[in-house]
């Protein structure tokens, strides 16, 4: 059976591709764990292991939109970590498709990924109705237009995070509030704590929330 004959779920996740270097190399996550999302799913950790373990990165092809007659690349490497499914490909050259979706995403036109896959272990919560996802057996990763599941889109490969993303990470893992998390972005941890020092913060002290939230981020990027 192909995948064009067979009924697949599609997930689509809310993180930005931010860029895609010269040789079409992009990087990112296409699902995120333990996060509600509007079909009012959750993907639990582990749920993509045994479809990896079996299948290996070049066993799940690379799609744009879904559409199993566009293959546009290869993914080169996908793995789980703390955060989600994260995947790394690379666009092909010798494809118009993939050359045209390199463009696109250059220019800011594409910035979502989404995947195609058959629950083989979940359960829904009867008082939520929330579906977790216990066990995905994951066909295919696609380039989309629009994400649903916040948090997974296109990173820019290897390097320092954007400015949305480490703002997300502040505001997520060190808990700072939006306007606390701008102005470490804006004028640095310093100016930040110099503020907090002047009136001090009766809860956990920013230099423990910086620190909690950092280790969370080296088990995230840890190599495996």
């Amino acid at each position: 059976m192909t995948v064009s004959t067979m009924k697949l779920e599609r997930k689509l996740i809310d993180v930005t591709i931010d860029g895609v270097d010269e040789a079409g190399m992009f990087e990112g996550y296409a699902s995120l764990f333990d996060r509600i999302d509007m079909s009012r799913d959750i993907v639990e950790r582990g749920a993509f292991a045994k479809a990896l373990a079996k299948k290996g990165p070049g066993g799940i092809r690379m799609l744009f939109q879904h559409d199993p007659a566009q293959p546009i690349g290869a993914w080169t490497d996908i793995s789980e970590d703390a955060f989600g499914l994260k995947v790394r490909g690379r666009l092909s050259a010798g494809s118009a498709r993939g050359r045209e979706v390199r463009e696109l995403i250059r220019d800011g036109a594409l910035d979502g990924l989404s995947i195609g896959f058959k629950v083989a272990r979940g359960h829904t919560d009867p008082k939520t109705g929330i579906r977790h996802i216990k066990e995905a057996d994951l066909w295919e990763i696609s380039v989309v237009t629009f994400p649903m599941q916040e948090g997974a889109r296109i990173a820019k490969g290897a390097g320092l995070p954007t400015t949305r993303e480490f703002e997300r990470w502040l505001t997520r893992d060190a808990q700072l509030t939006r306007k606390e998390a701008r102005h470490v972005v804006a004028l640095g941890f310093a100016s930040l704590r110099r503020a907090r020092d002047a009136a001090p913060d009766p809860k956990t002290s920013l230099a423990e929330r910086i620190r909690l939230a950092t280790r969370s981020l080296n088990q995230r990027t840890s190599p495996r």
